[in-house]
């Protein structure tokens, strides 16, 4: 199982890689017009099978994706909550019912379903994020109605015990303390979220705060799941070598007998004010190697901001830190060699805030200081000069080359529809994204540069190994690649912490 912390969603594209973008001050030439790839990528979309979607009696949407490559389908069933659902004092439920659908039902014994799956040589998983949760697996296709059986069965005949529960929720609080509270990073990042999301539920971890999961009881799970895991609640995402018709007869002979039994009602919020003054914090431990800074702006998400923001921001986030050929690479690492590792993301697939990110490493003799001043530097030339009609075309182009690769998994494919559904998207806004992101002008990059790269709407996060308290003094340790100048993965931005399921 996988919890996301920040937010297990990045915008679409970043399902396949992890893109970013720079504005640039508004260009009186216009953005080139759009180049051959943009026409091969369009084609081989309109060559792709159609996506079929219906909903059962019982309020189920499911949707169809065919992809004929081989006898092989994805079964992923999203539920429309997370952890920013949760009822105050109760963080960690959405994550720990996550963990408690791997128990047994009336029908079938705990280890029954993940056993028949492993029989067969499929793969499965689940995830838990501040706006959904959803579990999946990945089987022959023959397997299908099997696989539907055993879902449609947990969706309705869990057993929540206390010899069932409370063993669970030690294993959720290991959880929590291998990966969070051992891991500096991950504690680093918790801090960041909380001092981003003043009001918002997304600055409580997914996994908890721990002295609230101590708490969490049988009866927390079974109201929890009885309000929440309901067929109207959810959307079946399959994926693979099927027939749209067949999957109709199959999910209304196994999901169609769930009963709905539950009207969990709007997703309203407590919503972020406008953000007032920056944000630091620190985190000083021995454990930590390599120190690094970060910079987490509350942006406009896919859900809450205006028209083509959250393209512009996607396109971005390119420009600024997204590869070998972003601002923030060329000068911090190629030109300056302050850095072993730099660059910028958009997390935008959310119902409420998203976030803008840009992150370092220093390399050699540079501190973490340098690299922070480097990389504010290279945001403030690119808010007064602006992006360029040439940076924004091969952004955009890094864009489609990405959804083909995205094209071609499977689960990636259902990954991207299911989150833009649980957050209320349609397939149609889905579809028309590549669209969309061709649409984005230079202008409007600009625009939305200047209105979120403010200092005022971040928080600057800095990992230092033990014993300094101060930027000035962090730099790589002796005898580490960054201290031999070997830059690191420019694509490898520091991973949103989790909780994976083995």
């Amino acid at each position: 199982m996988t919890v996301s912390a920040r937010r297990s969603g990045v915008c679409l594209l970043a399902l396949a890689a992890v893109l970013s973008l720079q504005p640039a001050r508004a260009q009186e030439s216009p953005t080139p017009p759009v180049a051959a790839p943009a026409a091969a990528a369009v084609e081989a979309q309109a060559k792709r099978p159609a996506i079929t979607s219906f909903t059962l009696e019982n309020g189920l949407q499911v949707v169809v994706l065919p992809d004929r490559r081989a006898p092989v389908v994805t079964q992923m069933i999203w539920y429309k909550v997370g952890s920013a659902d949760e009822e105050r004092g109760q963080s960690g439920i959405a994550h720990f019912l996550e963990h408690l659908m791997f128990k047994g039902t009336r029908n079938h014994p705990a280890g029954e379903f993940s056993g028949a799956v492993a029989a067969i040589g499929g793969e499965e998983n689940a995830f838990t994020s501040y706006d959904y949760t959803a579990y999946y697996q990945q089987v022959p296709v023959e397997a299908l109605e099997r696989m539907m059986g055993f879902e449609a069965d947990r969706m309705e005949n869990l057993v929540l015990t206390d010899e069932v529960v409370l063993p669970e929720r030690n294993v959720i609080l290991e959880e929590r303390g291998m990966r969070i509270d051992n891991e500096p990073g991950a504690q680093l990042g918790e801090a960041i979220d909380a001092a981003l999301f003043q009001n918002s539920p997304y600055g409580t971890p997914v996994i908890g705060w721990r002295g609230e999961m101590e708490k969490l009881s049988r009866d927390d799970a079974i109201r929890f799941y009885d309000k929440y895991y309901t067929p109207n609640n959810a959307t079946l995402l399959i994926a693979g070598d099927v027939d749209a018709e067949a999957v109709r007869g199959m999910a209304e002979r196994t999901f169609g007998q769930v009963k709905r039994r539950a009207e969990p009602g709007p997703r309203l919020r407590p919503q972020e004010p406008a953000p007032l003054a920056a944000r630091e914090v620190s985190l000083s431990d021995a454990r930590v190697t390599q120190p690094s800074v970060q910079t987490v702006y509350l942006a406009p998400s896919e859900m809450n901001g205006k028209p083509g923001e959250a393209e512009a921001l996607d396109l971005l986030a390119d420009i600024l830190g997204g590869g070998t050929t972003s601002r923030l690479y060329r000068a911090l690492v190629v030109e300056k060699g302050l850095a072993a590792g730099t660059g910028a993301y958009y997390q935008g697939t959310a119902i409420d805030d998203g976030q803008f990110i840009t992150y370092a490493t220093p390399r050699g003799e540079a501190t973490l200081a340098d690299v922070e001043t480097a990389t504010e530097e290279e945001v403030a030339r690119l808010l007064r000069d602006g992006v360029t009609a040439e940076e924004l075309e091969a952004a955009k182009n890094r864009v489609r080359k990405a959804l083909i690769y995205l094209a071609d998994s499977q689960t990636a494919m259902a990954r991207r529809y299911g989150a833009a559904l649980s957050i209320g998207q349609t397939i149609d806004e889905v579809d028309s994204w590549p669209a969309r992101i061709e649409a984005v002008t230079v202008d409007q990059v600009n625009a939305v540069a200047r209105e979120v790269l403010q200092a005022k709407r971040s928080v600057t996060g800095r990992l230092l190994p033990g014993g300094l308290s101060d930027e000035a003094d962090a730099k790589a340790p002796a005898g580490s690649p960054a201290a031999a100048g070997i830059p690191a993965d420019p694509n490898s931005p520091p991973a949103p912490v989790g909780d994976t399921r083995s």
